[in-house]
């Protein structure tokens, strides 16, 4: 039995099942990498849009302005903006019909609003439940690999009349290999999970209080001849 305990040679020497398992963990590992990356530059994009749209929009900038202005072909709006325009342009469209009492006009254009927050909270938390899984189930795909190259490395062992350390650490420490990368997928995505997670509650907090606000401005501009 090899005695070579470099990653890399007890990788190679591993079962199929074993690497069959580490491969499929280090394709998870490398996915949520990817996904942790663009998570993350999504989100800060999110949030710098939201920041910059609540000072203009509390910059005293009339609400009909300020929808020309992100209604047009050349801007391309994105998170909060969506629930303005949303919001704005069913709103414009009941005062247009002239009959619509006030506080339908304001419900209807808080529907809007609602429908399309919903619609930016699904697509931010869209590969959110990948990076769940991943954390919550690669320390036990590990282990499904640990516990399989151990039973082997006993099987082989039961065949060698006197069996030392040196015949077992080969085994044993390529089977706790596949327990480590399973860690190794987990923990990040359980971390970035979590961060994102955090970030996204805070995110749609804003929505939700911007759309309460808005629809407060409407309640005026509604009642207003």
């Amino acid at each position: 039995m090899n005695t070579d305990l470099s990653i890399l040679h007890l990788v190679s020497e591993a079962s199929f099942v074993v690497q069959f398992v580490m491969f499929i963990l280090l394709s998870a590992s490398i996915a949520s990498w990817t996904f942790i990356f663009t998570k993350r530059k999504e989100l800060s994009q999110a949030i710098s849009i939201t920041d910059d749209f609540e000072d203009e929009f509390w910059s005293g900038m009339g609400l009909a302005e300020l929808y020309k202005k992100m209604a047009s072909d050349r801007f391309e709006p994105e998170g909060i903006e969506k629930i303005f325009l949303a919001g704005y342009r069913e709103f414009a469209r009941m005062r247009q019909k002239g009959d619509v009492e006030p506080a339908v006009q304001v419900e209807s254009a808080q529907r809007a609003m609602r429908i399309e927050l919903a619609r930016e909270l699904d697509r931010l938390d869209e590969t959110l439940p990948f990076l769940a899984t991943v954390g919550s189930t690669s320390p036990y795909i590990g282990l499904f690999g640990t516990v399989w190259g151990i039973m082997n490395s006993f099987r082989a062992l039961g065949e060698i009349k006197n069996a030392t350390l040196a015949n077992v650490a080969p085994g044993i420490s390529e089977a706790l290999i596949a327990t480590a990368i399973g860690l190794f997928a987990a923990i990040p995505a359980v971390i970035a999970y979590n961060r994102f997670s955090t970030r996204l509650d805070r995110l749609a907090g804003r929505y939700d209080l911007f759309v309460d606000e808005f629809v407060v401005l409407l309640q005026r501009q509604a009642h207003s001849k």
